[in-house]
């Protein structure tokens, strides 16, 4: 039987580096992969932890197609689910390094949970899942 797992993402961001400054700088993302690839292009891979089996390619807009689509990637719905063991520290992280949340955390039957939107306009949930606490 043929295995199959999902391991990246493309991400819009408008440059490489306000990808970084988002990513790796304000959500604590680490850099898996950083490849001049030349002609001002990159392989920019990074990880919400070393151990994370999905990665987010982060690619710069190519076309006017794709500049029209930074933040809009899901159409404005949330797209991306981070998972947290300690919710309480990140969101006061989080915060105090300008992430905006959209709203105030709130319980679910799922878990912990709170929105946030990403330098970009993608939106985001910090999630602490029932299972983790």
């Amino acid at each position: 039987m043929i295995q199959r797992s999902l391991t990246g993402v493309t991400l819009l961001v408008p440059t490489y580096d306000q990808g970084l400054a988002c990513f790796r700088d304000k959500l604590g993302f680490e850099v898996v992969e950083d490849t001049d690839l030349g002609g001002g292009k990159r392989w920019l891979v990074v990880a919400a932890g070393a151990a994370a089996e999905v990665r987010l390619i982060l690619a710069e807009p190519g076309n006017e197609t794709q500049k029209r689509a930074l933040g809009q990637q899901t159409g404005d719905r949330v797209g991306f689910f981070l998972r947290t063991d300690d919710f309480d520290s990140d969101y006061s992280a989080f915060s105090s390094m300008g992430i905006v949340f959209l709203e105030v955390p709130r319980d679910e039957p799922y878990g912990r949970v709170a929105v946030f939107r990403d330098d970009f306009g993608n939106l985001w949930d910090l999630i602490q899942t029932s299972a983790d606490s």
